[in-house]
């Protein structure tokens, strides 16, 4: 994961689109990861994408989300398998990185139960299994369903699967009436070589070639693949299985499960890291993968007490291993295109097996990454820069994705020169902007970017955007794809019927159309042509902007001619204010090679002063960084994309196929406030801020989010700040909660 700007320095609008992006992120790790069996992302990597959407929703927890992914496990079951929901949520475990972390959890769990320091708390110690979960429910001994972990609530039934597993026992004797036991299949290192040399779909690892086995639709399939299973818990009982864990999970050991030999009874945290380390030492050897060791409270009843947090039991936590790594040399550098438009370098390498795995390429995170520096200049790895040619560390983060970890200058030859990352998207020559506050470089191409434009497509006629009827995910792919009648804009879709009338190969004769249902959706296309501003910008699929800031924009300009015209004239403030980041930023690095502090300040104002702005542009993009909800991080993002000349001219063809731009509703001309700039600051105590930001604007007033000479009034709530002081030096009219309420009558 690239580096990212901390959460103590983020605005609660660019927190809000931090949210926005780390749920999207995250989801698509989850599907990567349960669904397809084919993870995008290393263990560590999702665990700090979780870490930092938790550490934003705890400063700003009025933005959290309805889809937070602090809320979710796992991700949906696939389509093809039945789905069975489960009596007993299966749920995650928080981490553990390292014995601080270990004794914190035992600390967390004595002043939970009001515990002292020396109070007896054993835990139990199990081998953290890399494989996939599985739930089995018996019924008077009798398995009766078999069901992935899925979303923790709902799973796929693969009973026909796994009762080909030969460890999973179809009978048990003497079991609780109702007994839902619960562990990890797996496959074995020396099956996973022999399967992966008998041709077919290669699997990049046994955890992938478990999930991939037990998860097909024809079990004889998985009957064919030599799949092991560990039982480790329980959901569903109808009576006890034991008083505690250690017997409890004996206890499956007599009904005839397997149980993990190396689970030990420990004493406490010390006795913990003992044990881990000697199955850390042990690891190699042991002939199946597993990345971490899960500690659990011994007692069920303390269990019970502590219960669980909204995705973790806060009496289990899973200790990971580090990385292992290896040597070997950089061959090259290449560039790939995200379909957020994200420039991700990777690293081409000498293939060399890593843990186990044959590795021949890695990530280089970002351009800081590479030049040998983090997000805010401070040097890493000693400041040695990575070029192509040198001997290098490599290491599975999380056991999944390689990355680079450090590099050996003294294999270094003259010949060698620094890598220079790319100003422009190799897939489409736009622009690669690098945003204030972002390290990473991002195609500003947009929809006429390859790279993007299929799932740019997908948004653009999301529910949000212009949902046309009858032209879905699936379709756009499959007209993306078409060569006689394209959608690759979304000014296409504007033509299809007009193409279509011209084509000898009609949509009506096509796969999934008949003349009824072509007709329909050029009908729902045709409705299409009238549509309100806010969802058109929503709809260009422009970074960082949501719904919500699209709505905020189309309020403040009220047309699509005001917001291009006032884009256009923002455009060289815009430019200078990346360029104000950009200085801020080499002059950090240069302070930290010097080994100085740096006063970027003056770096900063220095670009903003010479050579002068054009008339207007100044005051333009203030006017555009104090919308509420818009700021510095979209604004750049929006001048930038609408100023793009091939982006611009793609937009004004859609433009130019629409029939009507509906303004948002008429604001209010007779009240007091209509036609003023407001600005909120401080905590107000009888409404929300979002319902102060809808009534203002209801009565015809603008709100902003800083305070400029713009600025009509400012209302100050509770513990008003560094806004009431600017507002007044500003001479700006200040009034508090009540003075506001008196003043629009409510």
């Amino acid at each position: 994961m690239s580096d990212a700007r901390a959460v103590d320095a983020l605005t609660e609008a660019e927190a809000a689109a931090e949210l926005a992006r780390l749920a999207e992120a995250i989801l698509q790790a989850d599907r990567a990861y349960h669904q397809n069996d084919a993870p995008e992302i290393s263990d560590a990597d999702y665990d700090a994408l979780k870490r930092r959407n938790r550490a934003i929703e705890a400063r700003f927890p009025a933005l959290k989300r309805d889809d937070s992914p602090s809320d979710t496990v796992g991700a949906a079951p696939a389509e093809g398998f039945g789905k069975i929901r489960h009596a007993v949520r299966m749920l995650s475990l928080a981490n553990a990185f390292d014995a601080g972390d270990v004794e914190d959890f035992d600390a967390r769990i004595r002043r939970y139960l009001n515990l002292g320091p020396v109070a007896p708390l054993s835990y139990t110690a199990e081998p953290k299994i890399d494989g996939l979960s599985l739930s089995l429910r018996y019924e008077g001994g009798l398995l009766v369903y078999a069901a992935t972990r899925g979303d923790g609530e709902t799973g796929e039934d693969v009973t026909a699967n796994a009762r080909t597993i030969a460890q999973i026992p179809q009978v048990l004797t003497g079991a609780p009436d109702l007994l839902e036991v619960r562990g990890e299949v797996y496959m074995s290192q020396a099956d996973f070589t022999t399967l992966n040399a008998q041709g077919g779909r290669t699997f990049a690892n046994p955890r992938n070639a478990a999930a991939g086995s037990l998860r097909q639709l024809d079990p004889e399939i998985t009957r064919s693949r030599p799949l092991s299973f560990f039982a480790y818990a329980w959901g569903a009982l109808s009576a006890p299985l034991a008083e505690t864990q250690w017997d409890a999970i004996k206890r499956l050991e007599t009904l005839g499960f397997t149980i993990n030999p190396l689970t030990r009874l420990c004493a406490g945290p010390a006795e913990l890291l003992q044990h881990y380390l000697k199955i850390e030492t042990l690891r190699p050897d042991l002939g199946y993968d597993i990345d971490g060791v899960v500690y659990k409270v011994n007692d069920l009843a303390l269990q019970a007490r502590l219960g669980f947090r909204a995705t973790t039991p806060r009496w289990a936590i899973a200790h990971k291993f580090p990385a292992e790594t290896a040597w070997t040399r950089l061959e090259a550098i290449d560039i790939q295109v995200g379909r957020t438009g994200a420039l991700s370098p990777v690293a081409r390498l000498a293939p060399v097996t890593v843990g186990g795995v044959l590795v021949s390429n890695a990530t280089l995170h970002n351009e800081d990454y590479i030049a040998g520096r983090d997000s805010k200049g401070e040097p890493i790895r000693g400041g040695r820069d990575i070029r192509v040619g040198d001997w290098v560390q490599v290491y599975r983060a999380g056991d999944v994705i390689p990355k680079v970890a450090d590099v050996d200058v003294s294999h270094r030859t003259d010949d060698q020169g620094p890598y220079h990352f790319p100003q422009t998207c190799p897939e489409c020559g736009s622009a690669a902007v690098r945003e204030p506050g972002d390290s990473t470089h991002r195609c500003s191409g947009g929809l006429i970017c390859p790279a993007q434009a299929v799932e740019k497509l997908k948004h653009f006629v999301s529910r949000g955007a212009f949902d046309i009827e009858g032209l879905g995910a699936r379709q756009i792919e499959m007209f993306f794809a078409d060569d006689l009648l394209p959608i690759r804009e979304p000014a296409d879709i504007f033509t299809l019927r007009t193409r279509d009338a011209a084509n000898l190969a009609k949509l009506k004769n096509r796969d999934g159309f008949g003349e009824r249902s072509a007709s329909k959706l050029f009908e729902a296309i045709e409705e299409r042509r009238r549509i309100p501003l806010a969802r058109l910008l929503f709809g260009l699929g422009i970074r960082h902007l949501g719904e919500v800031a699209a709505a905020d924009l189309a309020r403040h300009f009220g047309s699509w001619s005001a917001l291009i015209e006032a884009v256009d004239r923002a455009a060289p403030a815009a430019a200078r204010a990346l360029a104000a980041d950009e200085a801020e930023h080499a002059e950090r690095a240069r302070a930290a090679d010097e080994g100085r502090r740096a006063e970027v300040k003056k770096s900063r104002d220095a670009v903003w002063d010479v050579p002068p702005l054009p008339d207007g542009a100044r005051a333009a993009w203030e006017d555009l960084i104090g919308i509420e909800g818009v700021g510095a991080v979209l604004a750049v993002s929006l001048v930038t994309t609408l100023t793009q000349p091939r982006e611009r001219a793609s937009i004004e063809r859609l433009i130019a196929e629409l029939r009507e731009i509906i303004p948002p509703e008429a604001r209010a001309t007779d009240s007091v406030i209509a036609g003023k700039t407001l600005v909120f600051t401080g905590t107000l105590t009888r409404m929300t801020r979002a319902e102060a930001k809808a009534r203002a604007e209801a009565l015809g007033a603008k709100v902003a989010g800083s305070v400029s000479p713009k600025t009509d009034i400012l209302i100050a709530g509770e513990a008003a700040g560094s806004k009431a002081a600017k507002a007044e030096a500003l001479g700006v009219t200040v009034i508090d909660e009540d003075a506001w309420l008196a003043m629009i009558g409510g």
